[in-house]
């Protein structure tokens, strides 16, 4: 994963901390690409599959709960800016009515993204603040959701959406118990992004195309991205929407609702 490091002294910190003293920067390595441990020997290893290992197990005992409450979870991911809250917003007025529709919201600090779906229909939101008491990660994780499942009431829920932080990298890395991976990504980040970030494309079923009101204009070519998307993961659904307009939101609502069908099924 690449993302903690040890120093001669024994401190093993995140990378990317910026640490007094220790002002350095760290390359980005794709998932599993253990090169450069050389020089933190075992106990960079031994950190990272402890934490590993138990957000494993803490997602086991997640997705136990979710299936065990008759729920479909989805964890949604995106960058920052991509559209998440909007869309989200825009499934809950169409939805929220007829299905009990659940929102764990992670972000670093505020309350700005839950005040906002507060009223749009769902049955219930909880907040998780990954600056309280979580080291303001840059994603969610299973311990995370974990603290703010006490706060839904999955039993009455149809449907759980858990609405990431935004990031590109760190969400994708880790398991939150989530049945269904979805990403919003937006047409003004550009055609190339699944070739940079292919962890994240890579691991989801589904990639919302958002903001498409805007493609007449922007210099985007969609036919390239969706052949760059192609590429890393040739079986994602792919469905284009517009949050602010509302167009494409039937779609994505209806996928949705299939996935929870599926999973009744199964």
């Amino acid at each position: 994963m690449g993302r903690f490091h040890a120093h001669p002294d024994g401190t093993v910190h995140p990378d990317g901390t910026v640490h007094p003293g220790h002002e350095h920067e760290h390359g980005d390595r794709e998932v599993g690409d253990h090169s450069g441990y050389a020089a933190t020997g075992t106990v960079r290893v031994e950190v990272l599959e402890r934490i590993l290992s138990e957000n494993d197990r803490v997602a086991a005992a997640n997705r136990q709960a979710f299936t065990e409450a008759g729920l479909i979870s989805v964890n949604l991911m995106s960058s920052p800016g991509a559209g998440k809250t909007t869309l989200l917003k825009r499934t809950l007025a169409q939805i929220g009515g007829t299905h009990r529709v659940g929102v764990l919201e992670g972000d670093i600090a505020t309350s700005i993204d839950a005040d906002a779906l507060a009223d749009s229909g769902a049955a219930a939101v909880s907040l998780v603040n990954t600056s309280a008491g979580f080291g303001g990660e840059c994603h969610l994780d299973a311990v995370m959701v974990r603290s703010g499942l006490g706060r839904l009431p999955l039993d009455q829920l149809d449907l759980l959406i858990i609405e990431n932080v935004g990031n590109l990298v760190c969400p994708a890395e880790f398991d939150v118990g989530e049945q269904v991976k979805a990403m919003v990504y937006a047409i003004t980040e550009g055609e190339e992004k699944p070739l940079k970030y292919p962890v994240m494309f890579r691991a989801v079923e589904v990639v919302l195309v958002n903001k498409m009101d805007l493609l007449p204009y922007l210099d985007f070519d969609l036919a390239a991205f969706l052949a760059n998307l192609h590429a890393v993961n040739p079986g994602a659904t792919v469905l284009e929407v517009s949050a602010r307009t509302g167009a494409g939101i039937g779609d994505w609502c209806r996928w949705l609702l299939s996935q929870r069908l599926a999973g009744a099924a199964g």
